[in-house]
């Protein structure tokens, strides 16, 4: 007879219903939902063991590409310690294994169900033995739950008439020693194909966890160490560095927060690096021979003779006796043995030639063409000793870093912002294709030539929402709030068409939710309890929020009264994409983007909720209605600069509203009375702010911005802006294991 485990488990003062996912502290039932709750769920049911991050990706992050789900785990995690009262330093329930997972050290035990939600009546709980605490995951015998199975019987003095005779005693042992050598075998066997499966996952790691950044992952031939740049604010510990990537040793080789960009030598003896003057760039060699460190070994400058690089990205021959860099004319190859050097490659006007990397089998060079206005770059390929050049992929966006070959040479590996935010993506390198995305956070990717580890530099900003006074253009911008956000997702701010309030996205809880505040970023207030919500956008009366929310079998779309209650379930999550919603201006339809039939279109449903209705055909994304309602205004791709078009609200052609009308991201513009207010590329560094007039179809710049916004929303008389800026930054080394 099989025992049922129980649904509801208890610990200090919470009770946890792991049937209606409820968490009750003394009878009160506590807000926590989603991804927190999923994982105290995992946490109790296996008090005292560890949990690994990677048991919990599988687990609550399942897909099949690889994602950066750190930043998604750390917010839960934060998140369910502050519904549990809980402390980093001093657990009380969740223990922190650096690096490794989670344990859950309370007492935990079944709660008998009286009928009422809060009524509790916890029966003796069991505390594991610290000893069982430590055994491996792969051993480790579940854990006892206080309330199941029986006590054992009490000890009987003399032989009673129901005794078993000894012969039927032994007879028993025999065969449960039979029965434990089977279940052994197969748990031997059970457990080694478990280790070949696991070890043919991906698995993802930080591989530098300094307090500093670093940057410009290169893998060493032989895949073992990894070689980095490192910027600290003190000079002696900035510089290039190289780390073991089994043991964690970390090396220094130089001392100088101006070098960067390293690149091993075929024979691993030698890396080459550039190090960056005020005027100019120079490229460097400098030894590597972990057996014999001590102090940091010399550097050498290399002669480049007359022709300067220009950047700083660099790559070896595959015979090692030449270095690849930038020139202004081109792609150069320098010899190492009379410092010649060799045009590869012919920029035209206005571009430039970078990020070369050669192919596993020396055969090939791929390299980056950019536009010297950028917001647009092209990969190539071509024959190492010159001829046709291959085209790759084109982005209207930038690449972040040089592009890597696959092991096999058929695949290409770049980051792009094209998702409008730095991320991995995968393209033919034979065929042209459309790229895919493999992961949403990486920059600078690095393979090692054997093809199954894979290291990326993700970076980490601290979001705040700034606000700008367009009728003061000698004003500076101020922070309005601070520190809403510490990943790419966030804030994207919304003023209420009454102008009284703010809607913004923030992970301050602990897990990504809507929050709306006084227009002077006063009295703020969660509105949502859901994880992983965001594009908020106002109903016409500022009474109502329409948003989005990203849930494992896809995004699903919700609209929730500002004066709270229980969100109302628009479009459920499905395999397709479900997000970007915006009321129309009489406020009877949601408008969103999904890929329900193919790739992004715009659609729309009744603010109550029905069945969705196609609106374009030829692509859409992110659509906001006319101030007259009579049009939708929508971008026409989800990637950085893209066009905006228009259609008429009940249907008819798809036309482009205006060339002039480029904002940098498919979320940096807004429609108010006076037109569409957007940031855009001014071609003179700063991005500028412009005022696209509906009428006479021209752009008024009304302000300068530091750098490119992601969000930007305008009050509707267009008399100031929200957007959205970081303030700190941090970087480091990511590494993904069994990379396929």
């Amino acid at each position: 007879m099989s025992v049922i485990p129980p649904t509801r488990l208890g610990f200090g003062p919470f009770e946890a219903d792991l049937h209606t996912h409820e968490l009750w502290k003394h009878g009160t039932r506590l807000k926590l939902s989603g991804q927190p709750f999923e994982i105290l769920a995992i946490l109790i049911s296996s008090p005292g063991q560890l949990v690994t991050r990677e048991q919990f990706r599988a687990q609550l992050w399942p897909s099949d590409t690889f994602v950066d789900f750190d930043h998604g785990l750390n917010a839960a995690i934060n998140k369910l310690r502050d519904a549990l009262s809980d402390s980093v330093d001093a657990p009380r329930y969740i223990e922190t294994l650096p690096r490794r997972g989670y344990r859950f050290v309370a007492v935990v035990g079944a709660v008998r169900d009286s009928g009422s939600a809060g009524a509790t009546d916890t029966e003796s709980p069991v505390r594991l033995p610290a000893a069982e605490r430590t055994l491996n995951d792969e051993t480790r015998l579940p854990p006892r739950i206080a309330g199941l199975g029986s006590p054992p019987p009490a000890p009987v003095s003399g032989r009673s008439r129901f005794s078993p005779h000894p012969y039927f005693i032994a007879a028993t042992v025999a065969m449960t020693l039979l029965l434990a050598a089977t279940l052994l075998l197969q748990k031997v066997s059970l457990t080694a194909n478990r280790h070949d499966a696991f070890t043919s996952v991906q698995r993802i790691r930080p591989l530098t966890d300094l307090a500093d950044e670093t940057s410009e992952p290169a893998f060493s031939p032989d895949g073992s160490y990894i070689a980095f740049d490192r910027y600290s604010s003190r000079r002696e510990s900035s510089g290039i560095f190289v780390q073991s990537v089994a043991s964690g040793e970390l090396f220094q080789l130089t001392n100088s927060p101006d070098d960067g960009f390293p690149a091993w030598s075929p024979d691993s003896g030698s890396i080459a690096f550039t190090r960056a003057h005020e005027r100019a760039t120079s490229i460097y060699l400098v030894p590597f021979t972990p057996t014999a460190f001590g102090a940091a070994p010399a550097a050498r400058r290399l002669d480049t003779g007359p022709v300067l690089p220009i950047r700083r990205e660099i790559t070896w021959s595959a015979d090692g006796k030449s270095l690849i860099f930038s020139a202004a004319s081109g792609l150069v190859l320098l010899s190492l043995q009379n410092c010649s050097a060799r045009r590869l490659t012919d920029a035209p006007p206005s571009t430039q030639d970078w990020g070369p990397v050669v192919s596993p089998d020396g055969r090939r060079l791929l390299f980056v063409r950019g536009q010297d206005a950028g917001f647009h770059d092209e990969i190539f390929s071509m024959p190492i000793s010159g001829g046709e050049l291959t085209p790759i992929s084109s982005d209207l966006a930038n690449i972040l870093g040089p592009a890597q070959w696959s092991r096999d040479s058929q695949s290409i590996i770049f980051s792009s912002d094209r998702g409008s935010h730095p991320g991995l993506w995968r393209v033919s390198a034979t065929t042209r294709e459309t790229p895919v995305e493999i992961n949403d956070t990486g920059a600078y990717p690095a393979l090692s030539r054997a093809g199954d580890r894979l290291a990326y530099e993700r970076i980490t900003r601290n979001l705040h929402i700034w606000e700008r006074d367009l009728t003061k253009p000698d004003k500076e911008a101020r922070i309005l709030i601070a520190a809403t956000s510490e990943t790419d997702q966030g804030p994207g701010p919304q003023i209420s068409p009454d102008g009284k309030k703010i809607a913004y996205m923030s992970d301050r809880s602990g897990a990504m939710e809507i929050w709306i505040s006084d227009r002077d970023g006063s009295s703020r207030q969660q509105l949502t309890s859901l994880g992983n919500a965001g594009s908020p956008r106002w109903s016409p009366n500022s009474q109502s929020i329409v948003f989005d929310v990203a849930q494992r079998n896809g995004p699903a779309i919700y609209s929730v009264r500002v004066t709270g209650g229980s969100p109302l379930l628009l479009i459920a999550s499905d395999t397709h994409a479900n997000v970007c919603p915006s009321f129309s201006r009489d406020g009877r339809w949601v408008y969103f983007a999904t890929t329900r039939s193919g790739n992004f279109q715009v659609w729309k449903v009744a603010a109550e909720g029905g069945t969705p209705v196609q609106l374009t055909h030829d692509g859409g994304h992110a659509a906001i209605a006319s101030s007259d309602g009579k049009f939708i205004y929508y971008a026409k791709t989800q990637y950085a600069n893209p066009e905006i078009w228009e259609i008429p609200t009940n249907g008819g052609p798809e036309k482009l509203v205006s060339p002039l009308l480029n904002p940098v991201t498919w979320a940096a513009w807004s429609v108010t009375k006076r037109g569409i207010v957007f940031a855009h590329p001014s071609g003179h560094g700063r991005p500028a702010v412009g005022l696209f007039d509906l009428t006479a179809r021209r752009v008024t710049n009304l302000a300068s911005l530091q750098i490119p916004p992601f969000w930007l929303t305008a009050s509707p008389d267009a008399r100031s802006i929200l957007f959205d800026q970081p303030g700190w930054r941090q970087s480091q080394i990511m590494l993904v294991e069994n990379f396929h």
